[in-house]
């Protein structure tokens, strides 16, 4: 069975989709396999300018670990599998486009853990979301003691990881925990048009502004801004700098191809 369908829209927006309705998308090995060689897809295209990862339904985005998986395990292999998430986490927010979490369903534990390393998250308004670890005896392994703090405060991020508390799609947007929240039938819409907004921009901007933002926000505001200068250097000798100069000056939508 496959457990992630990689499909691409315009040629330059890739859709992954976790695939295991019946398991609520839980994150076992073959499916973490399966997602770490479509990340390394992605990153050996050069068409690809933007990446929405969502999942099969409504009722589930991702639970988390594949936790029937994980009774069968010794302790060194829930640490490796657990490893795993962590890794595979990593590596979605190390894709050097844009990348939006699209929460058709729960995300929990792991799940949420790999929506955080996205760079945004768009989420249906019947979903609930939430750090769920200590409710099991653990702890968020995969990033989520790290990740949520930066983007929704320590206390906030305290008080969700500490009572394994889960929350609506609208407390998380008044937290901050996602951008958006849309009826469950506008949600892939959405994620798209959101996808077609960010790859009309200069496609080396875009990685140069996500890699200043990601990079700039653990290091001190003088080395953020040096960081980001160094960014901005990048983008000005690109052809798409000038035809952005020249779409304006003759009022037509550039034509940006990456170079």
């Amino acid at each position: 069975m496959q457990y992630i369908n990689y499909e691409t829209v315009d040629e330059n927006i890739a859709v992954l989709t976790f695939n295991r309705p019946e398991a609520a998308n839980a994150l076992s090995l073959d499916l973490l396999t399966e997602l770490e060689n479509s990340i390394q897809q992605i990153r050996a295209s050069e068409k690809i300018r933007c990446v929405i990862i969502t999942g099969n339904g409504e009722k589930a985005f991702c639970a988390g670990a594949d936790l029937k998986e994980r009774r069968t395990m010794s302790d060194t292999e829930v640490v490796s599998a657990v490893q795993k998430i962590g890794s595979v986490c990593d590596s979605i927010e190390k894709i050097d486009v844009p990348v939006i979490a699209a929460i058709n369903g729960v995300a929990f534990g792991g799940g949420l853990e790999l929506a955080l390393a996205c760079d945004l998250r768009i989420a249906a308004n019947h979903v609930k979301l939430g750090l769920t670890e200590t409710s099991l005896a653990i702890i968020p392994g995969a990033g989520g003691t790290q990740r949520l703090p930066r983007l929704i405060g320590i206390g906030q991020a305290k008080l969700l990881i500490y009572t394994a508390k889960t929350v609506s799609a609208e407390d998380a947007l008044a937290l901050g925990l996602i951008e958006r929240s849309v009826a469950a039938t506008f949600l892939r819409d959405e994620a798209i048009s959101i996808a077609r907004k960010i790859t009309k921009n200069g496609p080396i901007a875009v990685k140069q502004a996500k890699k200043a933002i990601n990079q700039g926000i653990n290091l001190p505001l003088d080395k953020a801004i040096q960081l980001e200068h160094e960014s901005y250097l990048k983008v000005i000798p690109t052809k798409d700098r000038k035809e952005g100069l020249q779409a304006f000056q003759e009022k037509r939508k550039p034509d940006y191809r990456g170079n």
